[in-house]
């Protein structure tokens, strides 16, 4: 696995602790942030590449800040 597709997993597994952690789905993710429910279950799955404004789109959906999505340790 490269260090690349392994952030992206990162990325998508912190997705989906604080969108479970809302107790909301994939669908109400999508429509909080004008995205496309498999894009957000792509996100997860760390198959997508995100610009920042959907990383952006996606923590304030999750009223996360962008670094928490982004922090690994």
């Amino acid at each position: 696995m490269t260090k690349q597709s392994n952030v992206k997993i990162l990325f998508g597994a912190n997705v989906k602790y604080h969108r479970n952690r809302l107790k909301i789905s994939q669908e109400i993710l999508a429509e909080k942030t004008n995205l496309h429910r498999n894009y957000i279950g792509e996100v997860e799955r760390g198959l997508r590449n995100l610009s920042l404004e959907n990383i952006y789109k996606i923590s304030k959906a999750l009223g996360v800040k962008m670094s928490d999505l982004l922090d690994f340790e």
